[in-house]
Order: C-alpha cells, then structure tokens, then sequence
C-alpha cells in the first residue's frame, strides 16, 4: 500500500486521514511551550537565540526585509504564527537564509533548527487543525456525474458515455476539474441534466427508446491502420474499432461500416481485395470481401478527384469509387439488450511491398491520395436502431443492480417500488432517507405508472426524479448550529467524512459498507477510517480514479491530442503513436500502483 499512502499524504483531501496513516515516532522535540534547545555545535543556543543572533537584524519592524518580521515572535511556540515560522523552516532547511556575505550557522544547526520548529508545528497543527475552508457547495463534475450513474444503475462508463453530453467542467488553473469554487451550476446544466436523466433512466430499465436512432463511431484520418488496432480486437487483424455499446432492449440492430475516403471523397485502398470481419463480443457475425471489384478504367495515380479533362476514371470506376464501394458493408442482427462489443477490423495480410520502404503519407498527400493499391481502412461504424423490439428485457447487469424485487401482481407494486428507490436514493443522496423523501419519490413511480403503464415505467420515472435532485448532483457542507462565531473551523460529521472520502478515492459515491458506517458514527474513529481507506484503496474504482481521472488531469493526458507534431523532422510519427504515448503513461502509472512500488519510481524508474 506504500505508493497509496504517498499519494493520500500528496492529496489529503479528507481531513484527518493521513494523520492516521502516518508512520509513528516524530522527530523528537520540546512540548508545546517549552524552549527549543540545539542540539549541534551551538547546542548552548536556544531557537529563540539562534533567530535573535542570525535573523532579527534584517527581519525585523524597521527594515522587514523581504516582508517578513520576527521581531517579538516566539521561536519557542512557532504554533502561535505558524505561517511565518513555515516560511523560516523552508529558508532553513535550503540554506538560503542567512544570505550569502552574512553571519551563517553551520550546517547541523541548521538542520536541527528546521527539524524542531516543523515538529512544533505539527504538533501545533495536530492539538488544534486550521485545515482552512472549502466550498460550501461541491457540484458533481462529470467524471464523477459519469462514475455515480455506474455505481449506482451499473452504466459502464465505456459503453454509455455521458461527459459528452454534458457541458463542460471548468477549471480553476487550467488542470484539474474538482475545485469546488469554479464547478458553477447554470441553466443549461439544469436542461442538460434533465436530457441525460430521462435517458440513462430509460436505458437502465430496458425501456425502448422512442424512435429508432444511429450512433456513429468515427476513426480519425490520421490514425494508421496497418496493424492490430486495439486489445479488444483479434490477433491476427489489423485497423478497425471495437465500440463498446449499450443496447437497450433485445431487438434488432443495424450495424453498418464506412470506409476511409479522402477528402473529395474517394475511397481509399480499393485495389485489391481485402477482408473485413465484423464481431459481435468477439464472436464472428459477417466477413466482407472488400476491393478488387472496380470496374473499367481507373483514374491516374493520385488524380482521383481533380477534375481535370483526362485524368478522370470511366463513370463505373467514379460512381464505385465515391458511392458504391462500401454501400453493401451493413449487416442486420439481433442483439440482446445489455453492455456488448462491436468490433470492426480487416483481416491482416502477411506481406511487404517490393522496393524501397517508402515513408508514411501524410498531410495533404493523405488527404489528397486515394492511395489505390495500399490497405483500405475503416472510417467509421454506425449502430442503429432497435428496429424490432424482442418483448421485454429480462436481464442486463442495470436491470440486476435496480430491480432487487419483482411484484407478482398489481398489489405489490407500491412496496416494491419503495424498496427499490429507497436503497438507490439512499446511495445517490449519500444520506439516510427521510419520510418526505420516500413519498416524493412514490409520488413520482405513480405517475411514472399511470402515464406509462408499466411497473418499469414508473420506476423509471422515479428514478429520474433522483438523478436530478439537488442532493444527488450537489455536495452541501453545513456549518453546525451551535458553532461559535470566532471559530473557523469544525469537524466533518461522518456521512460528510464518507462523500469526502469516496469522491477523493473513488470519483464516485460512497458504497454501501461506508455508509453503513457513517451512520452508525463508527467512520471518524480513527482505525475504522484507516481500515476504510485502505479497503476503498484495493478496489478496482481505486486505481481507476487515480490513473484515468487524476494523472490524466496532473500530466495533461487530455491534451495530448492537441500536440503538432513537425512531420519533417519526424517523418515517422502518426497519430497511432501520439495514442500510444498517452496509454504508455497510464499502463506505466497503472502497474506502479498495482505493484505497490514507491511514487519516487515515477520520477526515476528505468523500465516502462
């Protein structure tokens, strides 16, 4: 657990978690109040001394040099200044004050000072936390909007994804999306929120969609196709996707490829026949023959769209070559409802051209060239429908997470109901439920029954209603009544500790052994919070918190798409590699926690 624990003393977002972690035995010191004696070569000089002699003559009312004075300051109790007498341990411990050409202790005093005024702090800090204030009020972002809705209704993130359909989160310095104080809330997060409820709600309970729609999964130009493109696609295939994808309901689906064109919209790799396999969770649905097939005349090499007289192909080559070359990649299936993988990809040829290895075509010449006689690539994949619901859906992992009763005829419906929107709100709500709670959310199923006509349905509809509570999308912290006017500062009760804990470790809601804990008020004592920690730590939502959503945001990950690169000095780059470069990183982080190695090896480490 050591690279966690490094990383919780980095993060310490809850207050009072790492003072539990911390290994025993401090630095040994003075109590509170007592003088600070050197134990060094000027061992006859107390802290106090040693700051009289060494650093009130620039320091000082008069002259505050650098903007800071001791002058009447108690070295002694460094607790009763504690931000002045941080600033003197920090210059202490560089060895930058007292400056160069000034009278200067030797190096053990320094280090014995610094080391006895930091212990005195923190034992300062300890009797008496100032952790400072945060926002009053905390909005999800949507990283955690997106976690929460996987917690809660079993929607993974990778096959409905719903940060893009939310606005975007701002930032306070331009890294990380979680401060308090620039998570505003505004009238288009409000529709936003509703759009997104009403469809994950839908989605989650195997209610059909409205109408039949198409998702579209495209491929950048720039992504080189010539190998085995992802982890979820076979061994032996080269380009293509695999699209993680929520359906619905059990019914029927249209999954449909277009092929890479360039930009006058030629399809690109049509010389010669090539295979294109598609998979449905890794099982085999249909295998095209592409290329090959143009007929009559083709276009010059690199004309292909010019227009110039001569140089265009014979009408049959032109029509195949920008319509019908892919028209007939569309295949109809029928898919149970749940989570599946779509995978789309050619299958790869073991060959090399002849000649000289020609370098990589880019820019223009790729944008321009239908590059005849190389290897077709995908564009993109549509899944659309349901076009054909299959009666009702029994079984996904949402339906499993939500409907932990069934009623088996009318009469048990309501308790039913109560049950299963209770347990959920109380998750979302990261609170025990009150009476008014339970009957705001009954209201809504009856409505949701009656206008539906559907058990399902107005569960639905109810849990609509908790997705856009402001006790689901927002974190308020609450000054207790009684406290007193000139303090600052209060414990956290332990339904407030577990959100801060879970959202900290997990981007996410607290589970329900946490809050189980809080409200029983077992959480704030020390070892169970300790003990929390660490079981929240070896979770998998751990890991992925802190690689996907931390360190992506610390090393800029996000923006690796929006490095240029200069092809002339690297002629070999892609933007395959610049992928590649960014899930490096993430597996490289990935296996230093998994490993339980030290969080220096980040820094150091000559492996990757």
């Amino acid at each position: 657990m050591r690279f966690w624990l490094q990383v919780m003393y980095a993060r310490t977002f809850v207050v009072g978690v790492f003072i539990f972690l911390l290994p025993a035995g401090l630095p040994a010191s003075a109590g509170p109040g007592e003088s600070l004696a050197v134990q060094a070569p000027e061992a006859s000089l107390t802290a106090a001394a040693l700051v009289e002699r060494y650093c009130v003559s620039c320091h000082n009312a008069r002259l505050r040099t650098g903007g800071l004075t001791l002058e009447g300051l108690d070295a002694g109790r460094p607790g009763d200044h504690p931000e002045v007498w941080e600033r003197v341990a920090e210059k202490l411990r560089a060895g930058s004050m007292p400056p160069p050409g000034r009278p200067r202790p030797d190096p053990p005093t320094y280090h014995v000072v610094a080391g006895a005024l930091e212990a005195e702090l923190d034992r300062a800090w300890a009797a008496d936390p100032r952790p400072g204030r945060i926002g009053a009020v905390h909005r999800l972002n949507r990283t955690e909007y997106a976690n929460a809705l996987r917690d809660l209704l079993a929607l993974d993130p990778r096959s409905f994804d719903v940060r893009p359909l939310l606005p975007g989160d701002e930032t306070a310095d331009g890294s990380f999306d979680n401060f308090a104080d620039v998570l505003t809330i505004s009238r288009v997060h409000l529709e936003r929120y509703l759009s997104v409820a009403r469809q994950a709600t839908r989605l989650a309970t195997g209610l059909p969609p409205a109408a039949p729609g198409f998702d579209t999964f495209e491929i950048p130009l720039h992504i080189v196709q010539d190998d085995r493109q992802s982890e979820d696609l076979p061994f032996g295939s080269r380009g293509g996707l695999a699209v993680r994808y929520h359906f619905p309901v059990d019914g029927e689906y249209v999954i449909r490829v277009r092929l890479r064109r360039q930009y006058q919209d030629y399809i690109m790799g049509m010389g010669w026949p090539q295979q294109l396999d598609v998979r449905l969770d890794g099982r085999l649905l249909q295998r095209f023959e592409v290329g090959g097939r143009a007929p009559r005349r083709p276009v010059a090499a690199s004309y292909a769209g010019a227009g110039e007289p001569g140089f265009a192909g014979d009408p049959e080559w032109e029509e195949f070559m920008q319509v019908t070359g892919d028209a007939g990649l569309e295949l109809h299936v029928t898919v149970p409802a749940g989570p599946r993988e779509v995978g789309v990809s050619f299958v790869r040829e073991l060959w090399e051209p002849e000649g000289l290895r020609q370098p990589l075509q880019r820019g223009r010449v790729l944008t321009n060239d239908q590059i005849y006689m190389d290897h077709a690539a995908v564009g993109a994949v549509e899944i659309g429908g349901p076009y054909a619901v299959r009666g009702s859906t029994a079984d996904t992992p949402s339906r499993r997470a939500i409907f932990v009763c069934e009623p088996a005829v009318v009469g048990e419906e309501r308790a039913c109901a109560s049950t299963v929107l209770s347990r959920i709100a109380r998750r979302a709500y990261r609170r025990p439920l009150t009476d008014r709670d339970r009957e705001s959310l009954l209201e809504f199923f009856e409505t949701g029954r009656r206008e539906g006509g559907s058990f399902e349905a107005g569960i639905q509809y109810g849990l609509e209603r908790i997705l856009v509570d402001p006790d689901f999308l927002l974190r308020v912290y609450r000054e207790p009544v009684d406290l007193p006017q000139d303090r600052e500062t209060y414990p956290l009760s332990d339904l407030e500790v577990a959100s801060r804990l879970s959202f900290f470790l997990w981007s996410s809601i607290p589970d329900d052994e946490l809050l189980e804990l809080a409200e029983a008020g077992r959480l704030t004592d020390p070892a169970t919070l300790e003990a929390q920690a660490r079981r929240m730590l070896a979770d998998p939502r751990a890991a992925d918190a802190l690689v996907n959503d931390f360190t992506a945001q610390w090393l800029n990950l996000r923006r690796v798409g929006e490095v240029v690169v200069d092809p002339h000095r690297y002629p070999t780059y892609d933007e395959s590699l610049l992928e590649a470069f960014r899930r490096e990183t993430e597996l490289f982080v990935a296996s230093t926690l998994h490993e339980d190695r030290s969080v220096v090896e980040l820094l150091d480490a000559d492996y990757t």
